[in-house]
């Protein structure tokens, strides 16, 4: 049985990654983490061509209709890159319009999602870090009325998918009348947030939302943060040896020093293993449905603190300049701080994988 990757997969990353390479190199990155608006459209639309916005999106409405895995492995190398692209939510808005939309609604919302001619975001997470659809309180019938908290790429989202009371979904259209935005100050800014309220604000509930998708979406979710805790923790692994390999301390290169060698190896060890757990996370959601929650929560609690401890001890093999803001590995400490606290801190995703297990 072969559990690597397929040549295409393999293919799919390779192009992503090369075209990274040439239209968002390290300049042009700080450049957007450092202005107001982390958002570049040309960045995005370039991706869309590629069919990264609708990977996953059924081929009728336009999109590639492949596997959760084939997303996964593009999150990967977005992580790896710390692109700064609405990827994540707009994969998972789609998929809960493919999931629980009727057909009218697929046919009008998703080819403008799977082309990227339109941004969506999800609106997942309210106050007390309630993310999980059992905790969303916000009701609504015609019209919501109340906040969403964390909300990515809000103020660049002409979609809103909104989780609501008893786990149904609701779409809203940026155009809609009563939507206030607030941008909300966090550290990654590759991934920008803002809160979202509404005022009697129409909402067009997903026809056949019920629990069950939105818990899909969630555990999909959790599978891509895991795919980007992942690219970023392998990215930030190579930086580090690259960097020990060429740094000299008092005319000698730091890489020769026993204990710099040891924390390097520690930090691959931890993060290389962590690969087939993503893969096979991703690989539940199409072919294994009786355990993939628990393996997308598992995958996610674990992916996120090895990308957290990565990236301090990365940040201490960097010496000063890791923690300032001219180094570059800041961004993806960030970065991990993002992964590691969306959809639920490794916590409570340790509790959900341990009651999904009968524990």
């Amino acid at each position: 049985m072969d559990f690597d990757l397929s040549d295409e997969q393999r293919m799919l990353q390779q192009t992503v990654k090369q075209f990274l390479d040439n239209e968002c190199p390290m300049a042009k990155l700080r450049q957007l983490f450092d202005d107001e608006v982390g958002f570049d459209p040309v960045l995005w639309k370039g991706l869309a061509e590629l069919g990264v916005a609708g990977i996953h999106l059924p081929a009728e409405y336009g999109g590639s209709e492949l596997e959760i895995l084939d997303l996964a492995v593009v999150a990967e190398i977005l992580g790896a890159h710390a692109t700064p692209v609405p990827f994540f939510s707009h994969a998972l808005a789609g998929l809960a319009i493919s999931l629980a939309g009727s057909e009218a609604q697929k046919k009008r919302w998703l080819p403008a999602l799977a082309s990227g001619e339109r941004v969506a975001t999800i609106a997942f997470s309210e106050a007390d870090d309630a993310w999980l659809p059992e905790q969303w309180k916000l009701a609504a019938g015609a019209t919501l009325s109340g906040a969403k908290e964390r909300v990515e790429a809000a103020e660049h989202a002409d979609l809103f998918v909104v989780g609501l009371a008893g786990g149904k979904l609701g779409v809203v259209d940026r155009s809609a009348k009563g939507i206030e935005i607030q941008r909300v100050e966090t550290a990654d800014r590759t991934r920008r947030l803002g809160r979202v309220h509404f005022e009697e604000t129409p909402v067009e509930i997903l026809g056949a939302a019920g629990i069950e998708a939105a818990r899909r979406v969630c555990d999909v979710g959790l599978v891509l943060l895991a795919a980007d805790a992942f690219g970023g923790a392998d990215k930030l692994v190579a930086t580090s040896v690259a960097y020990a390999k060429n740094r000299e301390q008092f005319g000698v290169i730091i890489g020769s020093f026993q204990a710099l060698k040891h924390q390097l190896a520690e930090m691959a060890i931890e993060t290389e293993p962590s690969r087939a757990l993503y893969w096979y996370a991703a690989h539940a959601q199409d072919h294994a449905p009786a355990e993939a929650s628990r393996i997308a929560s598992i995958a996610k609690s674990h992916l996120c603190e090895r990308y957290s401890q990565v990236a301090r001890d990365a940040t201490e093999a960097h010496g000063g300049i890791g923690y300032t803001w001219e180094g570059d590995v800041q961004i993806w400490f960030k970065r991990a701080m993002f992964d590691r606290v969306m959809l639920g801190t490794p916590r409570v995703h340790k509790n959900r994988a341990a009651d999904l297990a009968g524990w």
